[in-house]
Order: C-alpha cells, then structure tokens, then sequence
C-alpha cells in the first residue's frame, strides 16, 4: 500500500503547488519541494495499480475519472444514490440536510446507524495507530489511538474509506466488488475508464474495483474540492482580513484552557512547520454523547455504537477501554452542518456547545431519568466503559456549579466557528 500513499502523496503535493504557486506561506514551499524532488514513479509495486505495460495514468486523469464517478448514481444498487448524495460538495462534501443518519440501501429506505462526517480536510489524516507519537522522535509522550478515517478510525486512507460505502447494505448496497465492476463496464465512461488504466482494465476484476478505489482517492486529494483553506480565519490568518470583535471573543474562549478548552483537540494555531490548523488533533476520544433513539439500530436496547472497540470495528471488541471512543473531526465548516457528533444526536451548534459546557453542571437536561428518579448519564455507553470519558475542561464540573461558558460567551465561539467556513472572499 505504501506505493499507492506515495503515488497519492506526490499528485496533491503537485496539484497544491500549482494551485497555490504564487503564496509564499512556507507549508506551500515544502510541498512544492517535496513534489520536484519526487521521482515519478517507475512502476506500481503493487500489480493492482498497474494499468498495462507502457501505460501510467495521470493524476489529471485519475482526478477526472473519480470525479465522474463521485457523482454517479447508477454506481449503487438502487441506482438513485451516488458518493455525492451524503457528500455533497455543497456543504463541504458532508451531508446535505440534518437527518441524523442517511437513508440508503437498495431500496432508498434503509438507514445508517451513524452521521455522515464530511470529506473536506482529510489529506494528512495519518494512518490509525494505537500509540501515536507525533513529537519529533520523543517516543515517551503517547498520544494513544489516533488517525485513520471514518468515525472509528478503522480506514487508513481515501481508499479504503471508499470501499465502505460501496459494499454497505444501508449505503449503496452493491453485492459485491464484482457488482462495482460489472456498472462501471456499463457506464458512460467505461471508455474513459479504459483510456485511463488501460484497454486490459476489466479483464481482472480485482484489479479494476481497486483502480476505481484509486481514482476515487484520487480525485479526493483534489485540492480546490477538498483542502481549499478559503476560510475568513484563513483568510486573517493570511493577514488578508480581520475578525470582528465577537469573532476575537470566541476564539479566545475557543483557546482558553480554562473556559471552552476546544484548542486541546480542535487545534486552531499554525503549526511550527508552518501548517495552516486542521482544526483537529486527528485523536479519539469519549464525550458521552447521548444516546439518539431517533437511530432504527437504537430501538434494540442491547444494540451499543462504541466506536472504536465496534461494532463496525471488531479489532479492538476485547479492549473496554477503548469503548465509546469516536474520532475527533476536523472543525472546518462545522457551521454548514444539520447533524453533530458520530450519532447525530445534535442539530445545531447552539446545542453543541451547550452541551459540552452543561454536560455535567445540568445533566437532566441531556440525558433520561431512570424509574427512580435519578438520572442516566452517559445512557448510550455500558456503565463498565464510564471511566473511558473525558472530564478534561470544560467536563470538570459537578451539578450545580457555573458552566464554563455563559450564553454570551457561547454565542462568542459560534460566531468564531462561522469563520471556518470556506469560500470567504477577503
């Protein structure tokens, strides 16, 4: 696989350096350095990727065709749903109304059991690891799990990601890889295909579902579509604007350890190498989100999303203290979404935040009361996995005490978040 990150690496540093070939910020640089200094690549180590001898598809090419078939609804089994429909390219390719869960399936009827996260600002992602180490070769500073994509982390890149939805009974529900292949040969763009990876492509239908995975990963790394940073926040930090008083309100509320603390995993500042903020610190993490009994999974009593110890995942089923784990999303355009948190549970950030700063000060106001009277807290995990969730600020509180934040200061850091959205014109 690593020739396959490698070839994907080298298109998005290429196409970010021509994108952006007139910025002087020093991350631009090095990814223009890194993509001359690249060789092209000689051959794929891996035969999948191979199209036939003679013939290397371009990332022009690879770009295009995933393109097409991002959008193409005749690539699942309904016939009526495309990647495009739960990413759509309008609100940051994350979903375009504010169901909890999207609807899927053969028939269009049958639900997911979590919330759709959005694709933009995925491309340094870095592959999951259980102990991750991201502090310049101290080894001593465990970050625990981290990266990988999809809520549980349990996809190491673009292209494994894409495989999920295509195969998923409650998403496009194709059969199999062989069904994939067997409507891409019926496509429109079977010929474009071809062009692209070679006349020889459909004779191995492995190898063809895995170059359609490439293309779609591909086409991902697409800078302009997926990693655009055209934000008012990247905008000022550009020095090109500047944030209205609110907006400077919220975004030190947003740092400060002691009020929102979301800096500790929503990290907003330049890297060192100059990197502008992911808004994410790509971990896992336990919130105690409440149980979302509008989910169909949910209606079984015994039914538990835990994360990243599964039931989508079952590497880690053995590991409780890993339960209730979800991955930290990126901020970036969180204002265009309908739906938060891995099950939904929210609509609006007004209720976001209140939660993170109420959870504990006012938990009958988010969670269900037991026959007795007393409350259910953290009702969507097993009381076995309660010490898995974070009591890190603004989760340090007991009933009864102030919240971290006040209305005012919330309405500060929403007015902040706004900023995030990208397609700001300075």
């Amino acid at each position: 696989m690593k020739s396959l990150y490698i070839v994907t690496a080298v298109a998005a540093a290429i196409a970010l350096a021509s994108l952006y070939a007139d910025s002087q910020s020093p991350v631009v640089a090095a990814v223009a350095a890194v993509a001359a200094a690249a060789p092209a690549p000689p051959a794929y180590a891996n035969a999948a990727y191979a199209p036939q001898p003679g013939r290397r598809p371009s990332v022009e090419e690879m770009t295009a065709l995933g393109r097409t078939m991002f959008f193409d609804p005749s690539l699942s089994g309904s016939g009526q749903q495309s990647c495009a429909s739960c990413h759509s390219p309008d609100h940051a390719f994350g979903p375009p109304n504010n169901l909890s869960v999207q609807l899927g399936g053969k028939d269009m009827k049958t639900p997911g059991t979590r919330a759709v996260p959005s694709l933009r600002y995925l491309q340094n992602v870095p592959p999951f690891s259980e102990h991750f180490h991201d502090d310049d070769g101290d080894d001593s500073i465990d970050a625990g799990p981290t990266g990988g994509r999809t809520w549980d982390g349990r996809a190491d890149s673009a292209h494994d990601q894409a495989r999920i939805p295509l195969l998923s009974p409650h998403e496009m529900a194709n059969e199999s890889p062989a069904d994939v292949v067997a409507k891409l040969k019926r496509a429109p763009y079977a010929a474009q295909f071809r062009a692209t990876f070679g006349e020889t492509i459909f004779d191995d239908g492995a190898r063809a579902f895995d170059a359609a995975l490439m293309a779609l990963e591909v086409f991902q790394e697409s800078p302009a579509d997926f990693y655009p940073y055209t934000s008012k926040y990247d905008a000022y930090l550009r020095k090109q604007t500047s944030l209205n008083a609110q907006e400077l309100r919220g975004l030190e509320l947003f740092n400060e350890p002691a009020k929102g603390n979301c800096a500790s995993c929503h990290i907003s500042e330049i890297l060192p190498n100059g990197a502008f903020p992911q808004f994410t610190d790509y971990g896992l993490i336990a919130v105690g989100v409440p149980r979302n009994r509008k989910i169909s999974a949910n209606k079984d009593p015994r039914y538990y999303d835990l994360g990243l110890c599964g039931p989508e995942r079952t590497d880690f089923k053995d590991k409780p203290e890993y339960c209730g784990l979800f991955k930290t999303p990126t901020l970036r355009n969180v204002a265009l979404r309908g739906s938060f948190f891995h099950n939904g549970a929210f609509h609006t950030l007004q209720e976001v935040m209140e939660f993170y700063v109420q959870r504990d000060t006012n938990p009958e106001k988010w969670y269900p009361r037991n026959r007795d009277g007393s409350i259910r807290k953290f009702d969507d995990l097993l009381p076995a996995h309660f010490p898995n969730v974070n009591v890190e600020p603004p989760f340090d509180r007991q009933p009864g005490d102030k919240p971290a934040l006040s209305d005012a200061e919330i309405k500060d850091v929403i007015a902040f978040l706004k900023t995030l959205t990208d397609g700001y014109k300075p």
